[in-house]
C-alpha cells in the first residue's frame, strides 16, 4: 500500500510539473489595400506572395483565394494574421480569405 502511494504520489508530482504550451495569440482580422506581388527570394520561408503598405510588408497565402489572379493589381484584401508569425525579423503572415479589385 505504501508503495502505491509513494508511486501514486511521483506520477502526480511528474504531471503537475509537466505543462502544455497554449497558443495565447487569438487570430486578428486584418483589412489591407496595396498591390499584390510575387514573393520572389526573400530571407523569410514562408508565404505565396507579398503586400507592402505604407508602413509594413506582409507576407500572404491563402487557400480560399488564387492569389495569382490578382497579380500587380490593387486590391483590399481581408484575412487573419497567422498565429507564430512573424518568424526571425521576417513580416506577418496573412491567411487571406477574400479580396476585391479597387
Amino acid at each position: 500500500m505504501k508503495k502505491a502511494l509513494i508511486l501514486l504520489s511521483i506520477v502526480v508530482a511528474g504531471l503537475s510539473s509537466c505543462s502544455t504550451v497554449k497558443n495565447s495569440a487569438i487570430s486578428e482580422d486584418v483589412t489591407l489595400t496595396g498591390t499584390i506581388q510575387e514573393l520572389g527570394m526573400t530571407t523569410f520561408q514562408y508565404g505565396s506572395h507579398k503586400m507592402k503598405s505604407a508602413d509594413a510588408l506582409y507576407a500572404l497565402r491563402s487557400s480560399k483565394v488564387q492569389l495569382q489572379d490578382y497579380l500587380d493589381k490593387d486590391v483590399t484584401l481581408k484575412g487573419t494574421k497567422v498565429a507564430g508569425y512573424p518568424i526571425e525579423g521576417g513580416p506577418t503572415l496573412i491567411e487571406v480569405t477574400f479580396i476585391a479589385i479597387k
